[in-house]
């Protein structure tokens, strides 16, 4: 049954991920019969299980890229955007470096996704504090800055631990900063001068 269907996954696998209806289509099955084979195939370690209803092939996950791994975060939660000390290690503003771990702000709830060594962090915000992000090879991102603020912003009302000291605060934009910090509870900004006076 495999090799029939190899074809098909191979073609799958250009993508990022995909999910079962991905599959409905390309072999022109009903959707309980391909929800049975992707679960024999994720026992067998054919495919890769990111969430349910959303996939990836064994030999695709083994060759992910940085840039994969965070489109894949884009899309396990919809809206979201890669921030905190993954957006900060992306901009090398901090040394502090995070293998196979993303961590993204959204507006659903805060969820964590493990896939094999990989984690999928999110962590809610009210709507007021989304923002900031931009979109850059089909990846949403926070800017640097942002991504400073939604981690002071967390770590302000003990929800998030940073390493301080492993950032680079020359490689952030002051006057952004400020910007960004005006709609922020007061706690915050007060946070934000305590650790680096501005």
């Amino acid at each position: 049954m495999l090799s029939k269907n190899m074809t098909e996954l191979q073609e799958l696998s250009k993508k990022t991920c995909f999910t079962l209806e991905d599959v409905v289509q390309g072999l022109g099955i009903q959707t309980d019969s391909a929800r049975v084979l992707y679960s024999r195939y994720v026992r067998q370690g054919v495919l890769v299980r990111l969430k349910n209803g959303f996939y990836t092939t064994a030999w695709k996950w083994e060759n992910l890229t940085l840039r994969d791994f965070f489109k894949i975060a884009n899309i396990l939660q919809v809206p979201s955007y890669i921030s905190l000390m993954t957006a900060l290690a992306y901009y090398e503003v901090t040394t502090q470096a995070q293998n196979n771990y993303q961590e993204s702000i959204c507006l659903k709830r805060s969820i964590v996704y493990n896939v094999r060594e990989a984690v999928f962090n999110y962590v809610k915000v009210q709507n007021r504090y989304y923002g900031d992000f931009v979109k850059t090879d089909d990846i949403f991102i926070a800017t640097k800055e942002k991504a400073f603020i939604d981690a002071a912003y967390l770590y302000s009302f003990g929800k998030y631990k940073f390493d301080i000291d492993s950032l680079d605060m020359k490689k952030l934009d002051i006057k952004k900063l400020k910007s960004i910090l005006k709609i922020y509870p007061q706690k915050t900004k007060e946070t934000v001068n305590r650790l680096w006076g501005i």
